[in-house]
């Protein structure tokens, strides 16, 4: 299992914390935001794959953002993917 952070751009929360376990994404922990909302999120997308989740979430906009907090998330996956396969 890898362990990522990704440092979020326009939203409340700061950060995102997860694992992958080849595609399958574990653990996932946001660093400030909406704490129930995003503790809902996190136990949600427990143990889909990285495609799963990015179908889901990609584009998802709060309110006049250009991002949300689950966006955010859909590029983190994307960055934790390019840099597994990077190494």
């Amino acid at each position: 299992m890898t362990h990522f952070e990704y440092r979020t751009r326009g939203t409340c929360s700061k950060l995102i914390s997860l694992d992958l376990d080849g595609e399958r994404v574990h653990n996932v922990k946001f660093v400030g935001g909406c704490d129930g909302n995003l503790k809902a999120i996190s136990s949600l997308v427990e143990g889909l794959t990285i495609d799963e989740i990015t179908d889901k979430v990609s584009g998802i906009r709060c309110g006049v953002k250009n991002t949300s907090c689950g966006d955010q998330l859909a590029q983190a996956l994307r960055a934790a993917r390019q840099a597994q396969s990077a190494v």
